[in-house]
């Protein structure tokens, strides 16, 4: 996969890279303010993700976000943010964006959201997730426990037993439990068949 990060703080930024590059096998540039973002996309481009920290130089709030989309023309372009607002995470939807992530998540999630996004889904944490739409949408919800609500959203954002566990304030045991109850109610062949089942549903 190609990546572009954008972010102004160097040793954030070049993490990132880091561990895309060795973890993943990613091929990723990076640049540190919205006109070098541009101008990457325009001579470097597509890439199949485009990472925008949203208070970098020359983002301007949203407006920024609103350039890079356009040009990005139908590529992923997402939000990175040190402020996990649940407001921010729901107006970078509305306009579009692939996904929101918090700097603060873990490397493997930060690799699983990546690719999520560049298969063409959108990605935002679990724990901001419950505010984009009311649950009472979706028909999965009426089958689901609150607990199991939360791991689903875990399995759709691509997290491993134990990140759900730490996120959740449970032992990965518990959670390991949660996820056969889950696939069994949605008579799911597994953990990967439970998250694809969930976006059919419009499960947020």
């Amino acid at each position: 996969m190609r990546i572009l990060i954008a972010d102004d703080h160097d040793l954030l930024r070049d993490t990132m890279s880091s561990y895309l590059t060795m973890e993943a096998q990613c091929d990723v540039e990076t640049c540190g303010d919205l006109e070098s973002a541009l101008a990457a996309i325009a001579a470097s481009g597509p890439f199949d993700v485009v990472l925008l920290d949203l208070s970098m130089p020359g983002m301007n709030g949203f407006i920024g976000l609103e350039q890079a989309i356009a040009a990005a023309e139908g590529r992923p372009v997402a939000v990175i943010s040190g402020t996990a607002s649940e407001t921010a995470a729901r107006r970078t939807l509305e306009l579009g964006a692939a996904g929101f992530l918090p700097k603060t998540l873990p490397g493997k999630s930060l690799i699983n959201a990546v690719r999520f996004m560049a298969a063409g889904e959108r990605y935002l944490p679990y724990n901001l997730a419950r505010a984009s739409e009311p649950e009472t949408d979706c028909p999965l919800t009426k089958v689901l426990t609150e607990r199991e609500r939360k791991v689903l959203r875990g399995l759709c954002a691509g997290l491993s037993n134990k990140e759900i566990a730490r996120d959740l304030g449970l032992s990965e045991p518990t959670i390991k439990l949660q996820v056969k109850m889950v696939c069994r109610k949605l008579d799911a062949r597994n953990r990967t068949h439970a998250a694809m089942l969930a976006h059919e549903a419009g499960f947020r």
